[in-house]
């Protein structure tokens, strides 16, 4: 199997199954979602389609087994109850395993079919409790059924007596590689979702037999745009058997068949055939994938078109010795690399809703697990960030909503208790300002109490009790941050561990960004993270520290100054600037740096008070230069004050600090 299809296949049936998931919430929130039920039965089909043409059988036969059941349930056969919404989602979860194991081995080893014989085993019990609920109405439908069958024999004389028409003329232009072919006239009943039952109707067919021509195309039948119904040409060997086919398709109201003779051999002109149309579906989708990137393509070839002009500019220049020449076609090739910059990292950008896609299936899990109502909303879903960011931040995300639920929401008979609804709402928010987005978790739940974490902080050792005195509440709530503290009395399979949230605080700090926490008891918690939208490209300050060079982000100096008029506090060397004390950070002695200045010498690198209240000391200040920082990997990963690595223009690499950490 090639890696380019099985990539394709991985990558649509993962948006599948989060649209599956949304459009199931969607469903059990209101049964009666017509809406989200086609949704539902789109992507359900596109799995078991997807699964069946890549020969992964097992995971086929268990998204059909899942459509029979959302089947039953859109007929009205069967009721939507959370238990059978828990086995649909158990699985979804089981093909999500499926996709997954396939990504890493190229096959799967889940076996299917325990899941399959249980929904299996719950058709067949609603269909049993609907026979011995109404024998007289199961034989009325019985006369019923008998008389549509009568109408949709194969008409060898279609005027005879009213039956469903076949118009023979319909196909008489198309070129088909068959000498004997099937006409069918299909027909739908009343349906409020046409493009669902026309797209079973045709599956039927197709799953079977070789679909030659449609009118109109098969992909218009499957968005429902066709009246009272549909003309099919197949490639069938018996008409007992595409009749069969035909009747298992409950929403067909009536069909003819009817015998086309004379084709001749010859080349599908491509208009209406189902294989034709369902790869230019995929080709469409494809792109629709790419969305705006196609734009950007078109501006990064044009680009790159200007950069080979102005090469071959400037290395004429140099053949000649045109020192002036060469000067500005290397100011011309500094504007085209940062245009190329800038569009490459736009080409990067990815939309929240990516990682976010998947949490409404998370919250309503651990609801339904802690006994609590949550309603859970998304804004901003569409905001986007850099696709190494946004990979990053799915952990932390969780570990917040997780809390969220777990910690902040009360039970609802407390929420009654305290004057709130039972349902308890938790918001995440996604906002751009500027070069940075805002992801702020909000639930309305308990609140933190300031006192508990207090305590905790105490009988941890994280603060004495002298500096928890001066800290503000806010001070006090980011405490929540340091690792082994949870106020949860409890410790749960959830959360409550004291796990979780230093882990948000250690990933969102390597991204270079923020995070804080704002709480009023009894009102809830807002968890804020401050990520940046790209963070490949940096502009630094390098540094020089003994024979080693060090870069420091440029947006964390505040000033930068001779090391002269430090005092000695507590044994500790510090600086004053505006009546604040700010310790200093010997990098050499961080680093073990050999050949260093002696402490008398040297210059002060003061960070801004909103990164970290410190001074940094090193023996120079060299440059300022824009770098592409590649993050710390391995067991390399997590070092304190150090965030990454940049390759200098004369192939050295110098280590990017992290001052929070250093």
């Amino acid at each position: 199997m090639e890696d380019q299809y099985l990539d394709a296949f991985i990558r649509e049936s993962e948006e599948a199954i989060t649209e599956l998931n949304n459009s199931l919430l969607a469903l059990e929130s209101d049964p009666e979602d017509e809406q989200a039920m086609e949704s539902i039965f789109r992507k359900a089909h596109t799995l078991k389609g997807n699964f069946g043409a890549m020969g992964f059988e097992d995971a086929s036969d268990l998204a059909h087994a899942i459509e029979d059941l959302l089947d039953e349930m859109r007929e009205g056969e069967m009721e939507v109850t959370p238990e059978r919404m828990d086995m649909i989602f158990a699985g979804v979860d089981q093909i999500e395993v499926i996709v997954g194991e396939i990504e890493a081995d190229g096959e799967s080893s889940t076996d299917t079919s325990e899941m399959v014989a249980e929904i299996r085993g719950v058709l067949e019990d609603g269909s049993e409790a609907a026979e011995d609920d109404g024998t007289e109405e199961a034989d009325d439908e019985q006369a019923a059924g008998s008389d549509a069958d009568d109408a949709a024999e194969v008409s060898d004389d279609p005027d005879g007596d009213g039956s469903v028409e076949v118009d023979t003329a319909m196909f008489a232009d198309a070129s088909v590689d068959a000498d004997e072919a099937y006409q069918i006239r299909v027909e739908i009943g009343d349906s409020n979702m046409k493009g669902v039952d026309g797209m079973l109707a045709v599956e039927a067919v197709a799953d079977t037999f070789g679909l030659l021509a449609a009118e109109p195309a098969r992909a218009e039948i499957e968005d429902g745009e066709y009246e009272a119904g549909f003309d099919l040409l197949v490639d069938a060997p018996d008409v007992d058997v595409l009749r069969g086919s035909l009747e298992r398709v409950s929403k067909i109201d009536a069909y003819a068949v009817e015998v086309v003779d004379g084709f001749a051999d010859g080349e599908d002109d491509g208009d209406d055939g189902g294989a034709t149309a369902a790869s230019t579906d995929s080709s469409v989708d494809e792109i629709k994938s790419v969305r705006v990137d196609v734009d950007r393509l078109d501006e990064l070839h044009g680009q790159v078109e200007q950069l080979v002009t102005s090469r071959i500019k400037l290395r004429r220049a140099v053949d000649d010795g045109d020192t002036d020449a060469a000067s500005e076609n290397l100011n011309e090739l500094d504007k085209i690399s940062a245009n190329l910059q800038n569009t490459v990292m736009d080409m990067r950008l990815i939309p929240l809703k990516k990682v976010v896609g998947k949490f409404p299936r998370l919250v309503r899990d651990l609801a339904r697990e802690l006994d609590k109502e949550v309603n859970f909303e998304i804004e901003g879903e569409d905001i986007e960030l850099d696709r190494t960011i946004l990979t990053e931040i799915s952990d932390p995300l969780m570990h917040i909503l997780r809390n969220s639920v777990d910690h902040g929401i009360e039970p609802p008979e407390e929420r009654e208790r305290t004057g709130k609804p039972r349902e308890g709402t938790v918001e995440l928010r996604a906002t751009r300002e500027r070069d940075h987005v805002i992801i702020e978790v909000e639930d309305d739940g308990a609140g933190l109490a300031v006192e508990d974490i207090r305590q905790q902080a105490l009988e941890h050792g994280v603060r004495s009790e002298e500096e928890l005195d001066r800290m503000e509440d806010g001070e006090i709530y980011d405490l929540a941050f340091h690792p082994g503290l949870s106020t949860k009395e409890e410790v749960t399979d959830t959360s409550g561990r004291g796990v979780g949230m230093d882990v948000v605080h250690d990933t969102v700090t390597q991204l270079d960004g923020s995070v804080s926490v704002d709480s009023e008891p009894g009102e809830g918690t807002t968890v804020s993270l401050r990520l940046p939208v790209t963070m490949a490209i940096v502009k630094v300050l390098f540094v020089q520290v003994g024979d080693e060079q060090y870069g420091v982000p440029i947006k964390n100096i505040d000033e930068i100054s001779q090391k002269n008029g430090t005092k000695v506090i507590n044994g500790e060397e510090v600086v004053e600037h505006d009546g604040d004390i700010y310790p200093i950070v010997d990098i050499a002695e961080a680093f073990d740096v050999p050949d260093a200045k002696e402490n008398g010498d040297g210059m002060l690198v003061r960070i801004r008070e909103s990164e970290r209240q410190v001074a940094l000391k090193c023996d120079a200040v060299t440059q300022q230069e824009e770098v592409v920082v590649k993050p710390l990997e391995g067991i390399l990963s997590g070092t304190p004050g150090l965030s990454g690595t940049a390759v200098l223009g004369d192939g050295n690499i110098v280590h990017i600090l992290d001052v929070v950490t250093l």
